[in-house]
């Protein structure tokens, strides 16, 4: 009887007539087996060395699937082609859902009411409504911005102590006892920031979403207590107390900033209220957001703001205006603001100032309000400069003076080469210029400028080194490329993530539920959240579900993570001496081989590609009119 690994075809006994089995037919995750009475032809009979390894060739599920199709590299070339097949029908699918017209392209920014006239039977609501808004601007007295960023730690909250705009309006005792209503409604229950950091752990997205959630709610609860249940007895009007009116509270539309409006009730008989604009100066306009990706520092421009300034500037610079500003307000991110701030510094001075001293305005960037816990906020202090009284004639736009402006600021630019030089040498006189203003300035918080700009707290927290990851951008343009791009990817990430689950079933189902629940499907739920992306209406709509699909695709890095290190055990525990596995063939895709890491490796690149086109996707849905990047004070000023 001839040994195991040997074959005897012919008769006799001796040993010399054993030959070896052929190692053409047999598998590199094989071992013989002997069979009593010998081996008497080929091949010889083998069993895979493990129960997760299947006849006759002893390959994992993957391996069979890949062999299938002829080999890696030619299903490879079919999966690319797939991918990109199902991409365009995605892509003409997402054209048919959401329609030609819904989809983002070159057109400028929309600078006139939000109203639309294109309906005549509307014309009456239309006017009602025009009305409503011109008289509401007109007995506008003051807004009050709530402090703190409306979180389950730090909620929203205002000072006791009446601004000096509306103490002659407002009962101070009164006031302080209607503040007190509105900070104990504006508080969290415990039990909203358990939910939420129990969910920070889980999966973030959805903490972000309940904490929108609980925001809005917050909100709404405001608005029904201030509009409906409170006898507004703070207020000396008595046609306001009778009415319920006087007070309005809103927010911005990341929910983190709101504000208080007062009114007046039409019986105070004082010719000095409302104040004129000029009387309001220096004004606080404030940001809402807070840098992150998630909540870009933004300028809220509604009807009030635009009435105000439309009594010196013209309502279309005023909008143009903020435009430019949140474009640039968009790419300042949280810790790093030191850097990030410093081009909106500089764009204040090359394109807002220089208009707005036309109109005797000027803005600066500052920081306001700073709570107990450190968190203050940012926006732009507006008052007057050249010493007018009275305010500048809308028509009295001069198109010369802008120019002459321009070049004013162009020969600034030939003088100093180097752009930083140009920045220092714009933003130290304008520091100069403002001088006489600096005391009145401090009430407010602080002035931001070149000197100061480094001396900001920087709060950096763990998700900081994700904002390299996921950050707003510029944007790019060409959106439908940037779109099929994306559902390339996003078919390809789901298709990764398959092979991958496959791939850790070949080894073990307690790695395939690590992958799965830590976090809790993390690694599945990217591909939902990108389609429901895709497919959505409206760019509003498209931009916040946008978010959440980087935030979801940001998140399964973390499942990824788990893969590697469960690859990188098995691969350490099989590479052993006197477990390595004997016949070593390349380019093998089992999790006991040298490749256990291309598939995770592959899902990094994948989502880290994707979190770029995101960025971009976003970028070019936020930004339809790129001409607010302009450098050319012109063709900003002329779009």
């Amino acid at each position: 009887e001839c040994p195991v690994g040997t074959y005897k075809n012919v008769t006799g006994s001796d040993k010399s007539l054993c030959h070896q089995c052929p190692p053409q037919e047999f598998p590199h995750r094989a071992v013989y087996i002997s069979v009593r009475g010998g081996i008497a032809e080929t091949p010889c009979p083998y069993r895979c060395i493990s129960e997760r390894y299947h006849m006759p060739h002893c390959y994992t599920a993957l391996e069979e699937l890949i062999y299938t199709f002829g080999g890696p590299w030619l299903f490879c070339l079919l999966l690319v082609g797939l991918l990109i097949l199902l991409a365009l029908v995605l892509s003409v699918a997402r054209m048919k859902f959401v329609g030609v017209d819904e989809l983002p392209g070159p057109a400028p920014t929309q600078h006139g009411s939000q109203i639309d006239h294109s309906f005549p039977f509307l014309e009456s609501l239309n006017e009602v409504l025009e009305t409503n808004r011109a008289e509401e601007s007109h007995s506008h007295v003051h807004r009050m911005y709530f402090m703190g960023p409306n979180t389950f730690s730090q909620p929203w909250h205002l000072p006791h102590t009446p601004p000096e705009q509306i103490k002659e309006i407002v009962y101070e005792g009164a006031f302080n006892s209607f503040v007190d209503e509105i900070n104990a409604i504006a508080t969290y229950h415990w039990w909203e920031g358990a939910i939420y950091s129990i969910l920070a752990i889980l999966a973030y997205p959805l903490a972000w979403s309940w904490q929108q959630w609980r925001r809005r709610m917050k909100l709404q609860r405001l608005r029904e207590y201030v509009r409906s249940e409170y006898d507004h007895a703070c207020l000396r009007s008595c046609r306001s107390r009778a009415l319920y009116e006087g007070l309005k509270v809103a927010a911005t539309p990341d929910l983190m900033l709101a504000y208080l409006d007062f009114f007046l009730g039409g019986d105070e008989k004082r010719t000095d209220l409302p104040p004129c604009l000029h009387h309001r100066f220096p004004m606080s306009l404030i940001f809402g957001g807070d840098g992150s990706y998630m909540a870009p520092f933004s300028l809220q421009n509604d009807n009030i703001l635009t009435s105000l300034m439309s009594q010196l500037v013209p309502p279309t610079i005023c909008y143009r205006l903020v435009a430019g500003l949140n474009a640039q307000l968009r790419l300042v991110r949280r810790g790093r603001l030191r850097a990030t701030f410093r081009p909106v510094l500089r764009w204040l001075e090359t394109h807002a100032n220089p208009t707005l001293q036309l109109h005797g305005l000027r803005v600066d960037l500052a920081w306001f309000q700073a709570t107990a816990c450190g968190y203050c906020q940012y926006g732009l202090l507006v008052y007057a400069v050249g010493g007018e009284n009275e305010p500048t004639s809308i028509g009295s736009f001069d198109r010369g003076r802008l120019i002459e402006r321009e070049s004013r600021v162009k020969s600034i630019d030939m003088e100093n080469p180097s752009g930083r030089l140009r920045e220092e040498t714009l933003l130290t006189r304008a520091q100069r210029s403002s001088e006489s203003y600096m005391k009145r300035k401090r009430s407010h918080g602080g002035i931001i400028d070149t000197n100061n700009v480094q001396m900001l707290e920087e709060r950096r927290d763990i998700f900081y080194f994700l904002s390299f990851i996921v950050h707003n951008t510029k944007p790019v343009g060409h959106q439908d490329l940037v779109g099929l791009v994306i559902s390339v990817l996003l078919l390809g990430d789901f298709s990764l993530v398959l092979l991958t689950l496959l791939q850790l079933y070949s080894i073990s189902l307690v790695d395939v539920f690590l992958v799965l629940f830590i976090l809790p499907l993390g690694i599945l739920l990217p591909f939902p959240a990108g389609i429901n992306a895709l497919f959505s209406h409206g760019p509003r709509r498209s931009v916040g579900l946008a978010r959440v699909y980087a935030l979801w695709n940001v998140t399964s890095l973390i499942n990824v993570g788990v893969a590697f290190l469960c690859g990188y055990v098995h691969y350490s525990s099989g590479s052993s001496p006197n477990k390595k596995v004997p016949n070593f063939q390349p380019w093998n895709f089992s999790m006991d081989e040298s490749e256990w890491w291309i598939f995770p490796a592959g899902l990094v690149l994948c989502k880290i590609f994707q979190s770029q086109l995101v960025n971009w996707h976003v970028a070019n849905l936020e930004i339809q009119d790129r001409t607010l990047y302009s450098n050319d004070f012109e063709l900003f000023w002329q779009s």
